[in-house]
């Protein structure tokens, strides 16, 4: 998506260790706006998809998803990095590696917001690894849901996540793809 391309160009900063920050618009402080045409993306491309829920996890994922479950008319799950008094101990949970924290979170998910017959589509800011989506859809095969795919915003297109999760068969659409990040340059894969 062009659109999204020029933005990364003009406004991510290129961190050592392969970071992209792109706090300033898309997950710490969020130009709403910009995401809602992102969201408008995301439901042309699953368009004619049956979509019960949204599932994210926490946090980033959680103002994009909510901004694409408005363009769907559907409920927002997320799936929470830790267990508070107020979830019930019927929950569905998968471990979840963060490359951004460098530690491994127990993700969770109440049995209450996820059920077999949900069809669910995923959305996440990123996509490196692969960690965060292969939990989130341990979660819906967990539940007995159906997985209609995984809307993506960036994916870091050089490293594997991508491909193990097309590989498993799930349908990934990612809005903007890295083919890599040298010396603050980006190249897009198209």
């Amino acid at each position: 998506m062009q659109l999204l391309e020029e933005r990364i160009i003009r406004d991510g900063v290129v961190r050592e260790g392969n970071i992209l920050k792109v706090d300033s618009f898309v997950n710490h402080q969020i130009d709403v706006a910009f995401i809602a045409q992102l969201a408008r993306e995301f439901k042309r491309l699953y368009a004619g998809e049956e979509i019960t829920k949204i599932l994210t996890i926490e946090a980033s994922g959680i103002g994009i998803a909510c901004i694409v479950a408005l363009e769907f008319g559907v409920p927002v799950v997320f799936a929470k990095k830790t267990m508070t008094v107020n979830i019930a101990n019927d929950v569905y949970t998968s471990k979840v590696e963060s490359f951004t924290h460098k530690r491994t979170y127990d993700i969770i998910v109440s049995k209450d917001f996820l059920k077999p017959e949900d069809k669910v589509l995923i959305i996440d800011d990123f996509l490196a690894m692969g960690s965060a989506l292969h939990g989130l859809i341990q979660l819906i095969r967990d539940a007995g849901a159906t997985i209609v795919g995984a809307g993506i915003v960036i994916e870091k297109a050089y490293q594997e996540g991508g491909q193990l999760i097309r590989d498993m068969g799930v349908r990934v659409e990612s809005l903007a793809r890295i083919r890599s990040m040298d010396s603050g340059h980006i190249e897009f894969a198209h």
